[in-house]
């Protein structure tokens, strides 16, 4: 009797399916079995806040089939993700699969890795029911916000509009940021640049720093000139000389937070790509027979934690000293505090084998994948090193009372800078600059009483700039400053109020809409707690006092909900007052229709272009974030037309994606986009792939055809025939069962899970205004 595995996604399950032996079945939940209906409120609060959870749509088969691998298995292991939301499912699964909670065996694993899965099931734990009830909380108070507050928007604003705990404070934060750019008035200033040559005949470059011994800003160009003049006649001599050597510490292995920020500023990602790709390296990729097969490579990528094993970094040292050698290890072993607040659950992320370097596995991995692991691969080896050495040097110039300051340094010992350079935040240029900020400059040797030459002065006119509008990098720096959201929220909050057309992008750049404007305003007056930052704060803080067993579920639900129904009364009863007409959004798109300027609109699945003469005109367009036209992506390998040879781009239609000729309307040739399944043909070197016949009936075929006919109704898979070696077909039914492609064989076994080396599936998104 075999034990039995559950995890979450599909290509978890078949990375950890290569760690275990034939004594452990491991299948996939492919996310959440249950969660509140979509149709309904959810939520009995007359009845202590009691959730009604129902199996989620299209999961009915396969919870019945989990209950009955379930029921024959010696154990069940639940290894979801070791957070609140991998705890409640797991929560969910025991209930879904009859298990009793309390006897239920919760095996979380920090990393995909041999080691952690071994030790997870020989180790495991209850479910920890503070965990699940700080999840059960977050979901259900985003519910009540969203289905409560939602029908408020349609009355006063539009339909279909929807709001969110943390959606909305998000969207406030960057309307504020864009009323301080209204409000914004800007500065004058100037500056003096001095070109000056060292005794010794070198070059260099001092700034205007202030009049007899105090600092002086210089605001107009009367001021400007007046130094300028001061400056004619008088020798600029070396006053002072500071040479000091300064050490540079590396920054902590990535949280959540940094590495969303720095893989923005470094790679140039979007954060739902950073996740998706961090996604596919926590849970596994194939590096092929020499290597072992699939591998975890990071670790969880959902933490707030700086805390790295003592393993890890016993590896890291090894590495650096081979590498680098032993002047390039700190002191003592590097340990990061966490910041305040901070759950700590998890280690930081970082690479779950660091004997696994980028460079090693690169064919293996996809461009984005490469980047990201080498970021944070780089980024952890680098906080195990040592301090880089600064040589510093500052140096007073007078002229008269005017005195100039030059100031540089060089590396002495680049340290944990030979792996990783840091980013530069992104510059505040709403106020004039600081005098501090310290160039990597060559300053020529000089001395007290050294007289310079004069070569050029150079003064510049400046004006300070409003505040810079919020990146995605930016805003994420600023949700975890003020304890807005938690590592899991972050990048679904900026995707929500994009794509729901409160915000859009403009270049990096997050920027209000009027509808965004316009609901903020509202939410302002008539529920400011939603929209508060330290009172969204506090409700982050009181779940994470649930998660630590501190505070009470329902006593934490039941004083949100008292002030928030005095909120909805008041806002009922001022309805008709509120009703307000958020501004058309115009585009740059021309209705090739009926020539009027196309308007953007929101939609269930997002933004798009509508001709704003609807329903004379119906004319529409799909858009990108930016609101231009969404254009077709090259067809991948440089694909031709049969026809005329044109490049092939991929169009989207009634029935999915295809590949369609660049030249339309004047060459209409198309052709379908093979989905493949992982699977090699048995009879050539093509890749199965999923075909539809003209009555819409599934069937599995080869990529090579038509030079090669194989074909399948039933799903083929990569396991061999015990028997006689042939591929084994998946044929699914009551009783689904795996029989041998060979038809003289007659191999068959019962089989009621599909197999989970074929990749499919993703968790389902509430579409409730909820902000998980």
């Amino acid at each position: 009797m075999a034990n039995l595995v559950i995890l979450e996604s599909p290509s978890k399950a078949a990375t950890v399916k290569g760690y275990l032996g034939s004594n452990y079945k491991v299948v996939a939940s492919k996310g959440h079995v249950r969660d509140l209906p979509k149709s309904t409120l959810g939520v009995d609060i007359e009845n202590s806040f009691e959730p009604r959870y129902i199996n989620i749509r299209g999961r009915g088969d396969l919870i019945k089939e989990l209950r009955r691998e379930a029921k024959k298995a010696k154990k069940v292991f639940l290894m979801t993700d070791p957070d609140r939301e991998g705890e409640a499912i797991a929560w969910h699964l025991a209930n879904a699969l009859n298990i009793p909670v309390e006897k239920a065996l919760r095996a979380p694993i920090n990393e995909v890795t041999k080691t952690a899965v071994k030790a997870a099931v020989k180790s495991p734990r209850k479910i920890d029911m503070d965990l699940v009830n700080a999840q059960q909380t977050r979901r259900i108070l985003d519910r009540i916000v969203g289905y409560k507050l939602s029908p408020y928007l349609w009355k006063s604003v539009r339909s279909g509009l929807s709001a969110g705990r943390v959606q909305s404070v998000a969207t406030r934060m960057i309307v504020d940021r864009e009323r301080e750019r209204d409000a914004f008035v800007p500065v004058e200033y100037w500056t003096i640049e001095a070109d000056l040559i060292s005794a010794e005949g070198k070059p260099f470059r001092a700034k205007f720093w202030g009049i007899d011994g105090e600092a002086v800003s210089l605001g107009t160009k009367e001021e400007a000139d007046a130094v300028l003049e001061s400056c004619k006649n008088g020798d600029f001599i070396v006053s002072s000389v500071k040479k000091a050597k300064k050490q540079k510490h590396p920054a902590p292995p990535f949280t959540t937070s940094s590495l969303l920020v720095e893989a923005s500023r470094k790679l140039g990602f979007q954060s739902q790509r950073i996740m998706k790709t961090a996604q596919e390296l926590y849970e596994g990729i194939d590096l092929g027979a020499e290597m072992g097969g699939a591998h975890g490579l990071i670790t969880y990528m959902r933490t707030d934690s700086t805390r790295i094993s003592e393993q890890a970094a016993e590896t890291a040292k090894k590495l650096i000293t081979e590498q680098f050698g032993e002047e390039y290890l700190p002191d003592s072993q590097r340990s990061f505090k966490s910041d305040a607040g901070a759950q700590d659950a998890h280690e930081a992320i970082r690479p779950a084998d660091p004997g696994i370097a980028p460079d090693r596995i690169k064919a293996r991995l996809t461009l984005d994948q490469y980047k990201l692991y080498k970021l944070i691969w780089n980024r952890f080896i680098a906080s195990q090193m040592a301090s880089a050495l600064l040589d510093t040097v500052s140096a007073d110039i007078v002229n008269g009372e005017n005195i100039f300051r030059a100031s540089g340094y060089t590396i002495a010992f680049k340290g944990y800078m030979s792996v990783y350079e840091d980013s530069e935040p992104e510059e505040d240029k709403s106020s004039k600059p600081s005098d501090e900020k310290m160039a990597k400059t060559l300053i020529p040797e000089l001395a007290e009483d050294d007289k310079l030459g004069l070569k050029d002065l150079i003064p510049a006119q400046h004006f300070t700039e409003p505040p810079a509008r919020y990146t995605e990098a930016t805003l994420i720096n600023r949700f975890k400053e003020l304890g807005i959201g938690r590592p899991s929220t972050y990048t679904p909050t900026i995707t929500t109020i994009i794509s729901r057309g409160y915000v859009e992008r403009e270049g990096k750049s997050l920027k209000p809409t009027s509808l965004g404007f316009t609901t903020t305003e509202l939410m302002e007056k008539n529920f400011n707690d939603i929209v508060d930052y330290k009172f969204t704060a506090n409700m982050e803080e009181e779940l994470d006092d649930i998660e630590n067993g501190k505070r009470d579920m329902n006593d934490v639900l039941g004083a949100f909900y008292a002030g928030f129904s005095r909120d909805l009364e008041k806002a009922a009863a001022n309805i008709e007052i509120d009703k307000v007409e958020a501004e058309p959004q115009l585009t740059d798109i021309i209705c090739d229709k009926c020539g009027s300027r196309m308007i953007v609109k929101t939609g269930r699945y997002g933004r798009f272009a509508a001709c704003p003469n609807y329903p004379t005109c119906k004319n529409t367009k799909p858009i990108t974030p930016e609101g231009d036209i969404q254009k077709p992506q090259p067809a991948p390998d440089g694909m031709k037309c049969d026809e005329c040879g044109s490049p092939m781009v991929v169009r989207s239609g009634r029935w999915g994606s295809f590949y369609a000729c660049s030249r339309y309307p004047e060459c209409k040739f198309t052709k379908r986009i093979d989905r493949g399944i992982g699977v090699k043909c048995p009879d050539c070197d093509g890749e199965i792939v999923i075909r539809r016949s003209k009555n819409r009936r599934t069937f599995y075929g080869c990529s090579n055809y038509p030079e090669c006919e194989f074909v399948s109704y039933s799903l083929p898979t990569n396991e061999k025939c015990p028997d006689c070696g042939s591929m084994l077909l998946l044929q699914k039914g009551k009783k689904s069962k795996l029989v041998c492609r060979n038809k003289d064989c007659g191999y068959s076994r019962e089989d009621n899970l599909p197999e989970i080396d074929i990749k499919s599936g993703e968790k389902p998104e509430a579409d409730d205004g909820s902000d998980e």
